[in-house]
């Protein structure tokens, strides 16, 4: 068992989002289907935030349900089970259609 308490976990997420946004800032599609070292540490962050979000208390996703809380946790799990197989449009729509705007629902979360 976890001695982290939720803030520890929500800000174990935001660090991930915020660097597959640094790692992401200047690539367009092609550019990130031709660097296998940004692939591998999106989806290894993609990981973490799965992996944090499993961690989060039902209490706190009760009080945020409009952030996608099942389906953070479950990108890590399709991430891990079909590794092999990752799907890079899925991920590229993920990181620049999806994460933005779960970072902005993040950071409202008050850090206490």
């Amino acid at each position: 068992m976890s001695n982290r308490d939720d803030s520890a976990f929500l800000d174990d997420i935001k660090e991930a989002a915020r660097r597959i946004a640094v790692y992401t800032d200047d690539l367009d599609y092609e550019a990130f289907l031709n660097d296998f070292r940004t692939q591998d540490a999106v989806v290894r962050n993609l990981e973490i935030i799965g992996e944090a979000t499993k961690n989060i208390s039902e209490e706190l996703k009760g009080r945020y349900p409009l952030i996608p809380w099942k389906e953070l946790a479950g990108v890590r799990d399709k991430l891990i089970h079909h590794y092999f197989g990752v799907n890079f449009d899925i991920v590229w729509n993920i990181i620049n259609d999806e994460l933005p705007q779960i970072i902005v629902q993040l950071e409202e979360i008050p850090n206490n």
